[in-house]
């Protein structure tokens, strides 16, 4: 039975039924929709718009309702629409009229919103516990990897030596920030809704604090017209859920790199990998391939909610039922990811040998060269094109610059001695790197030991 049926001579077809309900996918708001309903009961007791026993009456029956979903008994009427008007129908079959005292004083409109508002709360804070345990395992991987020397890299290029564990901090500054990020928007989203009515509030004497404090709500909403038709909320965390997906596929695309013959860096365990159907000797990076696949769709399930609330007038429109699929699908995208992706660095292999031996080839001892001249005197420019002939002709000659004699050195400057060669080494143009937020072994140590 539609509960809006007053003001219609006939009913809706079956298509225009199933077109427009949104039970199928919002029936996942049960928690929340009961949840602000409880609150709703309690306040509207307080306020004396309705009775105390009706009240009990409605919130008992409530919890029932909850049980019974979580227990799969309930099946939800496709006829009904959405969840609001399931769970209503539900508790007026089971306490008749009480239940339909429950939306005195509120809309679908400010319900929505306040389901939609607790869920998105609901998954920052799960969020954020995943990317807390990405974070503390990258931090335990940088601890015990604080001596592995690799390349580190630009455009691809072996650029200048790091140490595996600078490399991984880079990326817990990443998920950091991440973390960060959904903790604004938590904040921003920690208005409530309830109580702003259709558009413009209610002519009922409410207490919009009371339920606000009763759902965890740090405040209410200015506004009831935007209380109704924002989803600023959703866009938001949407971005930071594409954000976080984005580091993890800069993450994976290196994994992948590495896990390949050419680079041989680590080696995925067995759990996370997957084989060929045709071709026996193959080992393939699976998860972090599909981890850097998602993220593609969940920009998608961003740009969506940003084109579905372009063009809308305010204040609510039918168009926002559409908000919810792509809100959904991301946050679980996200956790899935974030999931798989924790277990699968935590049992990679790194092969310590492989990284030390590409650190030693590629010249990347070469801007420690030119450094070393300035320390002799030499203005950074000209020690730069110096260094770059050296370069080219340990090309040409097929060696690496430490192979070269002090007479050849010399050749291409007389500032070169002896102590070059202990500056030239892997070690030392890593330790050389003392600039705070440096690769060097204690800036290193420094980093992990301000964020342990």
């Amino acid at each position: 039975m539609k509960l809006w049926k007053g003001r219609f001579t006939k009913s809706a077809n079956k298509s225009t039924d199933e077109f427009g309900a949104s039970i199928t996918f919002d029936k996942r708001l049960y928690k929340e929709d009961i949840t602000g309903s409880l609150a709703h009961a309690k306040m509207l007791a307080k306020q004396g718009i309705i009775s105390q026993e009706e009240a009990e009456s409605i919130c008992s029956a409530l919890l029932e309702i909850m049980d019974d979903i979580e227990a799969g008994k309930v099946e939800f009427d496709i006829a009904s629409e959405d969840i609001h008007m399931n769970i209503e129908t539900l508790l007026t079959e089971k306490i008749g009229d009480a239940g339909k005292r429950l939306h005195t004083a509120r809309s679908r409109n400010d319900q929505v919103a306040l389901d939609f508002k607790l869920y998105v709360k609901g998954e920052i804070e799960e969020i954020d516990g995943l990317l807390a345990n990405l974070i503390d395992t990258l931090h335990d991987l940088a601890e015990k990897n604080q001596k592995t020397v690799m390349p580190g890299y630009t455009h691809l290029q072996r650029a200048q030596p790091v140490t595996l564990a600078y490399h991984l901090m880079a990326y817990h500054q990443m998920f950091s920030r991440d973390r960060s990020r959904f903790a604004d928007c938590l904040a921003r989203a920690d208005e409530c809704p309830l109580g702003a009515g259709a558009l413009a509030g209610t002519s009922y004497n409410t207490d919009r604090q009371f339920t606000a404090g009763e759902l965890g709500f740090a405040r209410v909403t200015v506004n009831g017209m935007d209380s109704v038709s924002d989803r600023d909320f959703a866009l938001e965390f949407l971005s930071c859920v594409s954000i976080a997906m984005m580091h993890l596929s800069r993450f994976c695309e290196e994994l992948i790199l590495w896990s390949s013959k050419e680079f041989s860096f680590i080696e995925m365990d067995d759990a996370y990998a997957t084989g060929s159907s045709i071709m026996p000797q193959k080992k393939n990076p699976d998860m972090a391939e599909l981890i850097r696949g998602k993220t593609g769709r969940v920009y998608g399930d961003m740009m969506s909610l940003f084109t579905i609330m372009k063009g809308l007038p305010l204040a609510y429109n039918k168009d926002m039922q559409e908000d919810k699929p792509p809100v959904f699908d991301a946050s679980d995208t996200l956790k899935d990811s974030l999931s798989v992706f924790t277990e699968m660095i935590s049992t990679m292999q790194v092969k310590t040998g492989n990284m030390a031996d590409a650190a030693k080839y590629g010249y990347m001892n070469a801007t420690d060269c030119a450094d070393y001249l300035v320390g002799k005197g030499l203005p950074f420019r000209e020690c730069h094109e110096i260094i770059g002939r050296l370069v080219l002709h340990c090309i040409e000659k097929g060696c690496a610059i430490e192979d070269l004699s002090i007479d050849e050195l010399k050749e291409f400057s007389d500032r070169f001695e002896e102590d070059i060669y202990e500056k030239i080494s892997v070690e030392a143009c890593i330790d050389a790197k003392v600039s705070e937020g440096g690769t060097s072994f204690a800036r290193v140590a420094e980093q992990l030991e301000k964020t342990k």
